[in-house]
């Protein structure tokens, strides 16, 4: 009897050899430098991109030579003009994320000497702009905070999550993530584990605490089921939160007090940023806050806070 014979990939199927180098790569990462989900799902999306592509140039993903990753550039490049890469530009940022991957990537197939050279390293980075963070007035952070009604769990529920993320600059993941050994409700203050495993503690600020004193006692207890563990914010089924819920959330509230629609899910974490350096906050304190490794990443908060200042100095000096 003849044997079967092998079956081709599908159009578009990662090849199992490519995404078992991926994910052996996404382990490491993990392992060695504690990158979050969200990251590690960055880098394995890049990666299987541009692994499909290579395959229909006959090239195997740990095989590419400069010439092919060029190639590629080339080709996302294109294809984004011609809006044909799901509705989706190629940005300079996009580009040199993904040349910062494939630099990671091939480094590590030559520390384990998969290969002895890296194509990736003759990659130019495109300039950056520096994107200033999307950010509100103090006007209109107490509209959104305010737009919530209090009649009900559900705005209980959303009263205390703006609240709280304006109030200690949480990260989006850090807020619906949230348990309830995680608040000291007692001396007003959360405790977090941020990117890279990093812990700190924020003050939560006495407006924020009693929301979310209320939301516990008044609004939780009627979503909370066999699914809620110890989250602290609740969808309507008992679940925990999503980061999608949020982005609706905010969304929905923005809209109904007439906030601009182009706000990002941590427009109010850049808010506490930006109205804390304008008040004479130290940068190393807001770091802190934030939860930030580098400095330099915190440092774009200062371009806010002085741009913001200047528009102020214009519109209420006498010689603006």
């Amino acid at each position: 009897m003849k044997s079967a014979a092998p079956v081709s990939p599908q159009p578009g199927a990662l090849d199992p050899a490519d995404n078992a180098g991926i994910e052996r790569f996404a382990d490491m990462l993990w392992l060695e430098h504690g990158l979050a989900r969200n990251s590690l799902s960055a880098y394995r999306s890049d990666l299987a991109l541009l692994a499909r592509w290579l395959r229909v140039q006959g090239r195997a993903l740990d095989g590419a030579g400069t010439a092919e990753l060029k190639g590629y550039l080339a080709h996302r490049t294109e294809q984004a003009r011609k809006k044909e890469l799901e509705g989706r530009p190629f940005s300079a940022r996009s580009q040199a994320r993904f040349i910062t991957v494939c630099r990671r990537y091939y480094g590590w197939l030559v520390r384990e000497r998969v290969r002895g050279d890296d194509p990736s390293a003759h990659l130019e980075m495109p300039r950056l702009g520096r994107a200033l963070p999307k950010t509100l007035s103090l006007e209109q952070v107490d509209q959104l905070l305010d737009a919530p009604g209090t009649e009900d769990a559900l705005g209980l529920r959303d009263r205390a999550m703006l609240e709280l993320m304006y109030a200690s600059g949480l990260r989006v993941s850090e807020l619906v993530k949230l348990r309830r050994d995680e608040l000291n409700l007692e001396h007003g203050v959360v405790r977090l584990v941020g990117k890279g495993g990093r812990e700190r503690m924020v003050p939560m600020g006495e407006m924020a605490m009693e929301a979310v004193k209320t939301w516990l006692r008044q609004g939780r207890p009627e979503f909370a089921g066999e699914k809620s563990g110890d989250a602290v914010f609740l969808g309507r089924r008992g679940e925990a939160m999503t980061r999608q819920n949020f982005w609706l959330l905010i969304k929905r509230h923005a809209l109904a007090v007439g906030i601009p629609a182009k706000l990002s899910p941590h427009t109010l974490r850049h808010a506490f940023a930006t109205h804390l350096l304008e008040r004479g906050a130290d940068l190393r304190a807001v770091q802190t806050l934030l939860g930030h490794a580098d400095l330099s990443t915190t440092q774009i908060y200062t371009h806010v806070a002085r741009a913001r200042l200047k528009q102020l100095h214009a519109l209420h000096h006498p010689r603006g």
